[in-house]
């Protein structure tokens, strides 16, 4: 049961994964050619910019619940390093919950968000604005899926070593 509930979760991390790739990609493309078309030929396509904007704010959000499933936030490892092993996973389960929440919270205001903002357009695109806030519940769903499959006992880390400590040699 385990390992089917993480082959489900993989292949939609994966998706989410690879659009965030393709957006960070897609806005580095669009913004040298609007660079060059400036420069030399004083020239900007008019969604240009926005278009960036969009991939950018999509691309934030994406990797702030890739950070959480890889479990790059911040942590005191110092302090609770100092605490008995039971209370280090009672802490972690207090964490994870916290976590948690705080994917509810993108969920139901990310949610409320892109409704009040549907009724807009973007000005060069004409796209709905609440293309621009739809990421927050996307976001606040796929954290609340590894925040899940974390307190089940399913590892969510894809990457190894990718974390802010330089090995030692």
């Amino acid at each position: 049961m385990k390992k089917t509930i993480k082959r489900i979760a993989l292949a939609i991390d994966s998706f989410f994964e690879h659009f965030a790739l393709i957006a960070i990609v897609a806005m580095v493309v669009i913004v040298t050619i609007q660079v060059i078309t400036r420069k030399l030929f004083s020239f900007v396509f008019f969604w240009s910019e926005e278009v960036t904007l969009l991939l950018m704010v999509w691309f934030s959000f994406m990797g702030i619940a890739i950070g959480f499933r890889e479990k790059l936030h911040l942590a005191m490892d110092s302090f609770t390093n100092l605490l008995p092993k039971k209370v280090n996973w009672v802490i972690d389960k207090v964490i994870l919950i916290a976590v948690f929440g705080f994917g509810l919270y993108l969920v139901k205001n990310g949610w409320d968000f892109t409704v009040l903002m549907n009724e807009s357009t973007l000005a060069a695109t004409k796209l709905p604005n609440s293309v621009m806030y739809l990421v927050m519940p996307i976001t606040g769903v796929m954290i609340c899926v590894y925040t899940l499959l974390q307190l089940i006992g399913i590892e969510t880390i894809r990457h190894e070593n990718i974390d802010e400590e330089v090995p030692k040699t």
